[in-house]
């Protein structure tokens, strides 16, 4: 099934999930099982042979991921820095050097400037939302990857996704979009031009924070091989219960992604008139400096807010910690309402370096539930 026959929730409600041939069950088995009898020596049954290799659960989401994100590859892992970590190693090398966001995720950073740099890989963190700071961080035959997040966590920015990939094209380097906040529903960096797309499958697709997970999209076969063979070699896949669990998820991402939109333009717009409020961080007001682009390449604007509050740090984390319904926790992307202090959570790692996140600023992961509600809850936060 491709995005070319069906609309986006027929693929994520079938491409990959047919009813089960022997059964008849409409939702795909969950084959926990850990190795498959062979049929004969060298002649396993329907190519299963062991389950980090390949699992017909698991085979089930990675087709649905291609689909609903218009890739020919799908693969699924244990979680997104997993899949992160297998895409640096199946495409760069050491001495290579990587074009990462100046505002990156915590984890991200942590990766490139914890891990992959004592591998030998080197790294620039730049603002991708503008190109010519791109170009120049550039180091022709060495940068092998730009790594763009679009919208960035926690400040949202913005990068134009089909140009960074003709500048990457360019230099016969690879684009590489992280699309977890705004999900395959909102943004499809595949048909802008990207060649690789990250998700954190723990959030808007898994959707009720019951399961982590991670997964590569890619529509180009040979790298798509290429990121196969470091699966399996690797050996960082998702257990069949966490797949079936991400794939139906799933089945409800179209629905649940238009409610976490409306929500959060609702408690945009009551954040951005509210005198605790300095600045209000959304792709979707006209004033973001990224607006323009994020309309052109993204169906909506998402459900991820942050803001900056009077009073600095104290007041951030005070509201942070007065909110009822809106829970104390990192990740996001559930079907309930989340708020943190990523300097003192999710973006804790990159405290004092470049990608240092300001200590007023509060992050908000909507969620689906009754919008006034929400507005009550961050108005007695808020005081």
């Amino acid at each position: 099934m491709t995005a070319n026959e069906y609309g986006f929730d027929t693929l994520a409600i079938h491409a990959g999930q047919d009813p089960d041939p022997r059964t008849g069950a409409v939702v795909p088995p969950i084959y926990q099982t850990s190795t498959y009898a062979q049929d004969a020596v060298g002649a396993p049954r329907l190519g299963y042979e062991y389950s980090r290799s390949s699992n017909p659960t698991r085979d089930a989401l990675q087709e649905c991921l291609a689909a609903i994100e218009g890739g020919r590859r799908g693969l699924a892992f244990a979680s997104g820095l997993a899949a992160e970590d297998t895409l640096l190693r199946a495409v760069c090398r050491p001495g290579d050097h990587v074009v990462i966001p100046s505002d990156a995720y915590g984890g991200t950073y942590r990766l490139f400037s914890k891990v992959a740099e004592n591998w030998g890989l080197s790294w620039t963190a730049v603002p991708l939302d503008d190109l010519d700071q791109v170009r120049a961080a550039f180091r022709p035959g060495v940068t092998k990857l730009i790594w763009a997040e679009t919208p960035t966590n926690p400040l949202l920015s913005i990068a134009d996704i089909a140009a960074l990939g003709g500048l990457a094209h360019e230099y016969d380097a690879l684009l590489v979009v992280d699309n977890t906040f705004a999900s395959p529903y909102l943004q499809q960096p595949l048909t802008l031009g990207a060649d690789v797309i990250v998700h954190s499958t723990t959030k808007y697709l898994g959707g009720h924070s019951d399961v982590v997970g991670g997964a590569l999209i890619t529509a180009d076969d040979e790298l798509g091989d290429q990121l196969q063979f470091h699966q399996n070699a690797m050996g960082a896949v998702n257990g069949p219960f966490d797949a079936w669990l991400t794939l139906r998820g799933i089945k409800t991402l179209g629905v649940r992604m238009e409610r976490h939109c409306d929500n959060a333009e609702r408690i945009v717009r009551f954040l951005s008139d509210h005198p605790a409020v300095t600045e209000v961080l959304y792709p979707g007001l006209e004033s973001h400096p990224g607006h323009e682009v994020a309309a052109k390449q993204m169906q909506r604007f998402g459900g991820m807010v942050s803001f900056r509050t009077t009073g600095g740090m104290e007041k951030a984390v005070d509201v942070c910690n007065r909110t009822k319904l809106f829970v104390l926790a990192e990740s996001l992307g559930g079907i309930e309402s989340l708020i943190e202090h990523p300097g003192q959570m999710t973006h804790l790692s990159a405290a004092g370096s470049v990608l240092e996140v300001p200590a007023d600023l509060v992050r908000l992961s909507v969620g689906i539930e009754t919008v006034d509600d929400l507005l009550a809850d961050l108005e007695q936060a808020l005081g």
